[in-house]
């Protein structure tokens, strides 16, 4: 394969079904590797910073690692409890493996991403491809400078540097800014790293060493994600907590997915940024974690949840940006964005109050008091959470779903369980007393404006209709597995909103489940602690095993799952479905909640 003069990298490299993409992460941020070896997405320096991989949603930019033999087939997986991804192509002369990895943990400034091409028992021909471009492709890259077979140069506010690619060859881009391009052969039993630096401030002096990168690397992931505790699906249980790990830096804020404006159907509308922190998220993984024993994901949630809180009170945004900062408002780019989607970047969330996640607060402080890890800070977050409710719990809202303000059953509920779940704590004195009375005050008002005639719990006082969100609450502790609304409930999403063991969040309307949007797997997953919490075995299981399936090779989630042409949709991974997965394992090989 001849190297083109000129190359239109968003050409060359035009996007695939989202479950064919992998994850690269450190923390601090994170990048799509595609089917054909490209880097199809990445931020830097940060996860809400400009793209400077931007192919995925209609931008230019890339580095590729690709098979120069276009007859090949794609695979590849995770090494063991990491986000080292092993891209691997089966070609005519033999097997390519390409192991990559951003360097773990992230520097919070610098991007370090090592890529290695290893060679079995045949020669690995490959090409490299780089073209950084900044600001989502429009910014080009300039004084692009060779020195002692190290390449240098600029895009945007970034600095780049690129080792390993001594004898590689300045080409033109269509859309300017210059390509580097490099046709390189591994022989047998070699194999060829190649490093790319990214940062908004002056390199080191030195270039990073591979040998070492990938060695701290390694070490990194093995104390990030020790071996898990056994569930009845370690494997993947292992998996998600470092997905999760790696969503999370080092400030402690968890992005709820790595990915922007990518649709959750097709022309809908509905294509959001998800490159920031959300309470709710982080509060799921958090508790996800304290029942697995991954304590170090544990006090991360608690960390920043009870730093926003303390920082906030009551006027606790619903999402924050990893640094516990404001997340900015919503604007277009100028491009054509990943298929049936837009190129919308900022979240108008930071416009809406959410009662839930103080809910959802008090259970991942209460589930960290379980655990004996809740300091000082953890118990002040507590009171704060507590007079945000008795504040706030009677107030219309946006609710779970981000719709429009109204005093939505779910978020009542939620807020009854963690208050419970507080009271119930050894040592709780006082404040148990004051979270009980409170938990019981906005129950009865629930159950007076909340329950349906047929008795089992509705979306909000004017809407009738059953929400699959409401089956958590009373996992959580709201109310116990027997009572009726409970069962009531449970019943009515199962026959409502349940379909081949997947399950949707609500009816829009009059139309078929799947015609207005995707199965939630975040409900799915949800549905199957339910079922546990009632001694349903099998059909929790059912649940499970369904709604785990539901992924792509690299075994990522996505928020939704079209399960009539079993594609994934939307923000790419979604980070509550991976910790939604991870409560499940550790929680159905036990005996069922109360």
């Amino acid at each position: 394969m001849p190297a083109p003069a000129t190359i239109d990298t968003g050409e060359a490299f035009p996007p695939h079904v989202l479950r064919e993409y992998a994850l690269l992460a450190d923390g601090e941020r994170g990048a799509l590797v595609g089917p054909r070896g490209d880097i199809a997405w990445m931020c830097a320096p940060h996860w809400d910073s400009d793209a400077v991989f931007s192919a995925l949603i209609g931008g230019s930019g890339t580095f590729a690692v690709t098979p120069l033999d276009q007859r090949h087939v794609w695979g590849g997986y995770y090494e063991s409890g990491s986000l080292i991804w092993r891209s691997r192509w089966i070609t005519g002369e033999g097997p390519i493996e390409c192991r990559e990895a951003l360097a773990f943990p992230g520097e919070a400034d610098r991007a370090v991403l090592l890529r290695r091409v290893l060679a079995a028992d045949s020669p690995a021909r490959v090409r490299v491809l780089l073209e950084p471009r900044g600001a989502f492709g429009s910014e080009g890259s300039h004084h692009i400078e060779r020195h002692d077979g190290v390449w240098t140069g600029r895009t945007g506010a970034l600095n780049w540097r690129l080792t390993g690619a001594a004898a590689a060859t300045r080409a033109d881009s269509s859309r300017g800014g210059g390509l580097l391009t490099l046709d390189l052969t591994v022989p047998p039993g070699g194999h060829h790293d190649l490093v790319l630096e990214l940062s908004d401030r002056t390199l080191p002096g030195r270039p990073v060493r591979p040998d070492a990168a990938w060695a701290d690397t390694a070490r990194g992931w093995a104390r990030a994600c020790p071996e898990p505790v056994e569930t009845i699906a370690t494997t993947d249980a292992h998996h998600a907590v470092a997905v999760l790990r790696g969503l999370t830096s080092s400030s402690d804020g968890m992005v709820a997915a790595a990915t922007m404006c990518l649709p959750e159907r097709s022309g809908a509308g509905r294509n959001y940024d998800y490159r920031y922190a959300w309470i709710r998220d982080q509060c799921y993984a958090g508790i996800a974690a304290a029942g697995v024993g991954a304590t170090g994901l544990l006090d991360s949630a608690v960390g920043f949840v009870s730093a926003r809180l303390l920082q906030d009170g009551p006027d606790l945004k619903p999402a924050y940006t990893v640094t516990g900062g404001p997340v900015p408002g919503e604007r277009t780019l100028d491009l054509p964005g990943y298929p049936g989607g837009t190129d919308r970047i900022g979240n108008w969330v930071n416009e809406q109050f959410q009662l839930d996640a103080f809910g959802e607060a008090l259970q991942l402080l209460a589930a960290a008091g379980r655990a004996d890890r809740l300091d000082r800070d953890g118990l002040r977050a507590v009171r704060a959470a507590v007079s945000a409710v008795e504040e706030l719990w009677n107030r219309p809202e946006a609710g779970i779903w981000e719709i429009d303000d109204r005093r939505w059953t779910h978020s009542r509920l939620t807020c009854v369980a963690g208050l419970r779940a507080v009271a119930a704590l050894p040592g709780a004195g006082r404040e148990a007393a004051r979270c009980t009375s409170l938990a019981d005050t906005v129950l009865t008002e629930t159950e007076r404006t909340g329950l349906h005639p047929e008795g089992h719990w509705q979306r909000a006082p004017e809407i009738p209709g059953v929400d699959a969100a409401l089956l958590l609450p009373p996992v959580r502790g709201a109310l116990p597995g027997s009572d009726p609304r409970t069962r009531a409930t449970l019943r009515a999403v199962r026959e409502e909103l349940a379909r081949d063991e997947y399950v949707y969040r609500f009816r829009h309307d009059r139309r078929p489940l799947g015609e207005a949007e995707g199965a939630f797997l975040l409900c799915g997953f949800m549905m199957a602690l339910a079922e546990h919490q009632q001694g349903h075995t099998a059909r929790a299981l059912r649940y499970f095993e369904r709604n785990r399936a539901a992924c792509g090779p690299p075994g990522l989630f996505s928020e939704e799952y079209d399960i009539t042409q079993r594609q994934l949709r939307g923000n790419l991974p979604q980070a509550f479905v991976h910790a939604m997965l991870l409560e499940c394992a550790g929680r159905l090989g036990g005996p069922p909640p109360p």
